[in-house]
């Protein structure tokens, strides 16, 4: 008998944390990048989002941001960069005005991320674990 209650426990015990992982994976953000673009790390996607690179692999990027407040870019600045949208704004002010360059274009919608991901060369953004579909060039995960 308590053979059995101890495998029910450890079977609960491995149940909920398959669930805390699936859900951990499911508020996650991946970097997607136009077919061809070859993985990145963690350390060329903050490079990559604060103007201090412009290419992968000898291939010139474009990177896109979600708009100013949306979930997935504070997900994305906290999570990639150790960033919030002030300070990631105060940088950028900062970079514009040294004459260092301008942020990446922002886009309203996961769909019109992955649509201009899709079809323009070099193009990086990033969208929420949930929101992959198949075929998509996933980059960099966390």
């Amino acid at each position: 008998m308590k053979l059995i209650a101890r495998w029910l426990c450890a079977t609960a015990l491995l149940l909920l944390g398959a669930t805390a992982v699936f859900a951990a994976d499911g508020d996650a953000i991946v970097i997607i990048g136009h077919p061809g673009l070859p993985p990145i790390d963690a350390v060329m996607v903050e490079r990559l989002y604060t103007g201090r690179a412009i290419e992968v692999a000898g291939t010139p990027v474009t990177v896109v941001n979600a708009t100013l407040g949306s979930a997935s870019r504070r997900r994305f600045l906290a999570a990639w960069l150790k960033l919030d949208d002030d300070k990631y704004g105060a940088y950028w002010t900062v970079r514009r005005h040294i004459g260092k360059g301008a942020p990446p274009r922002e886009l309203g919608t996961t769909a019109e991320i992955v649509e201009f991901v899709r079809a323009t060369p070099g193009a990086i953004g990033y969208i929420e674990w949930g929101e992959l579909k198949p075929g998509m060039n996933v980059i960099g995960r966390p």
